[in-house]
């Protein structure tokens, strides 16, 4: 197997990062806002009608959002009532390359265990090109076990499986000719090579969840985590913890930390923000405000679900571009 601590070099921390999309995304002392797919509200509905989807998205671009988040739902059930943006995640981030000019696009997450990952491999790397760099690659394990049974694999082996497919993914997207050996997606001797590279040397991998991993592991292994919102007691530590295992020196490479939830986004802008299950009810002016409360925490970017807010999401973008995005723009200044 290949040992992939060796395949990590001082380059790929932020300072040496040169990949646009996630030097615009992630920066230390600042917090970004991201939305997660589809640019619509749908709360009474298990998938949205994705009318105008290419316009939202162009919409989203303009106004300063620093990404757009795409979920991995390879099939529909009912008992969880969400189709996410229902085009599968990799395919649509190549046609919004084509609709949008600055905002990354990345993945919420990828279910690392049901993908053939050399395969994946040469598609991040492709879709890092037809981004100019904008292309952020969330992984994840699952969370449905129903999808397990379609695919013959089994449930409980996903966290070891997630593992062996990451190795893989590692060695077929950095190393030339590589060499590996994975009981699951087959050996390489070195004498094949998988093109294209990616464009700035390494396309970012960011844990969504756990993962079916260690804390630790996350950190050794990707370039970020982003994980459903902590109790609002519980942010700063959440993010003590993290900086604890993830940069435990003062020069430790910088990785950054994110949160994720729903958004219900209501019209009154100065409605105090609320914690409800798995996200936020707020008016505009108080998630700005909690957005500073999370940056002075130690969180580098929030992306959040405007799925289940009532009102329509081009009225969520203008509260967005009033009261939010002045203070958190996007990190990339210039169009890539």
């Amino acid at each position: 197997m290949t040992d992939t601590t060796a395949l990590r070099s001082d380059s790929r921390s932020p300072a040496g990062f040169k990949h646009p999309g996630y030097r615009g995304l992630f920066e230390p002392g600042e917090v970004t806002l991201g939305l997660i797919m589809p640019l619509e509200t749908y709360p009474n509905a298990p998938a949205p009608t994705l009318q105008d989807h290419f316009t939202r998205a162009r919409e989203a671009d303009e106004a300063g959002l620093s990404a757009l988040w795409m979920r991995d739902i390879p099939f529909f059930d009912p008992r969880y009532g969400d189709a996410g943006q229902v085009f599968e995640p990799l395919t649509y981030i190549a046609a919004l390359a084509r609709e949008t000019r600055r905002i990354a696009l990345g993945t919420a997450g990828i279910v690392l265990p049901l993908r053939e990952p050399k395969l994946l491999a040469k598609q991040v790397a492709s879709l890092d090109h037809f981004t100019d760099g904008r292309m952020l690659l969330g992984l994840s394990s699952g969370d449905r076990p129903t999808e397990y049974p379609l695919f013959d694999i089994d449930f409980d082996s996903r966290g070891e499986r997630f593992r062996d497919a990451f190795e893989v993914y590692r060695a077929v997207i950095e190393e030339d000719y590589p060499t590996f050996d994975s009981a699951r997606f087959g050996r390489s001797q070195g004498t094949l090579d998988m093109l294209p590279k990616p464009p700035h040397e390494h396309t970012p991998t960011v844990a969504i969840g756990r993962a079916q991993q260690s804390t630790e592991w996350i950190a050794e292994h990707l370039d970020g985590h982003i994980a459903p919102s902590p109790p609002l007691s519980r942010l700063t530590r959440f993010a003590e913890q993290w900086r604890d295992v993830a940069m435990p020196q003062s020069d430790s490479p910088f990785k950054p930390l994110g949160i994720a939830g729903f958004l219900d986004l209501v019209a009154d802008r100065d409605h105090p923000l609320q914690q409800i299950p798995a996200g936020f009810r707020t008016g505009s002016k108080a998630l700005a405000e909690f957005m500073a409360t999370a940056r002075e925490a130690g969180i580098q970017h929030m992306a959040l679900n405007p799925k289940i807010s009532q009102r329509p999401h081009r009225a969520l973008l203008d509260d967005l571009v009033r009261d939010v995005l002045p203070h958190f723009p996007t990190r990339i200044d210039q169009p890539i």
